[in-house]
């Protein structure tokens, strides 16, 4: 048979006795509740004897700044002058040359039924605005024959075209478009017109090329 395990049992241990020299070390080291940081540098070191700041006397320092005197000032006039000659910031600046006059507008009023849009209209008709039955070869003797308000060819960019019927449609009016009939208008029309796109506005009236004049 087996003996039953023993029984444990607790023991009460009591602790050791306080030393009081070695308790009243140990308050002298951790009893210390003064935070100031330590000085840095040392006091007594070559770095603060070197940063140290120069102290300079009252007959060394830079003399401080007049005190303006705002009460003799006068608005919008340089304080260094007081002539009515003198510089000013609100004064209005003189030119030389006198401003150019805007331009005048070109456009005309054009009779009822004479509009872009009536041009459109009329370009998309079906209605022969070339006034010819084929394309051609045109010299400059040929084309300057065509210089009257009811027969009116002119040049541009390479391209004969018949201004005829577009006389009327013209916003800057008859009498202008007809100074580039019977020649070549390209330098014109590009002084006047250079955001304009001839061959989109006149394709219907398109009646041949200009081409050099025949050698004899």
């Amino acid at each position: 048979m087996f003996s039953p395990d023993p029984i444990p049992t607790l023991k009460t241990v009591s602790p050791p006795p306080e030393d009081d020299n070695e308790g009243s070390d140990t308050a002298t080291e951790g009893g210390n509740d003064d935070d100031t940081p330590p000085s840095f540098p040392s006091l007594n070191s070559a770095q603060r004897v070197q940063s140290t700041p120069k102290i300079f006397t009252e007959s060394q320092a830079m003399p401080p700044p007049p005190v303006p005197q705002l009460s003799q000032r006068t608005l919008g006039v340089n304080s260094g002058s007081r002539s009515s000659e003198s510089s000013s910031s609100l004064t209005v600046l003189q030119t030389t040359q006198r401003p150019a006059k805007p331009s005048k507008n070109r456009k005309v009023a054009l009779a009822p039924g004479h509009s872009p849009l009536d041009w459109a209209q009329l370009k998309s008709s079906g209605t022969n605005l070339r006034g010819v039955d084929t394309l051609a070869r045109i010299p400059p003797s040929v084309l300057k024959q065509h210089n009257k308000r009811d027969d009116a060819w002119s040049a541009f960019y390479g391209k004969v075209y018949n201004i005829t019927p577009y006389l009327a449609f013209h916003p800057g009016g008859e009498k202008e478009l007809m100074r580039v009939a019977g020649r070549d208008g390209t330098k014109l029309f590009a002084t006047t017109h250079a955001w304009v796109s001839v061959d989109l506005m006149l394709d219907e009236c398109l009646v041949g090329f200009l081409v050099p004049e025949p050698s004899s």
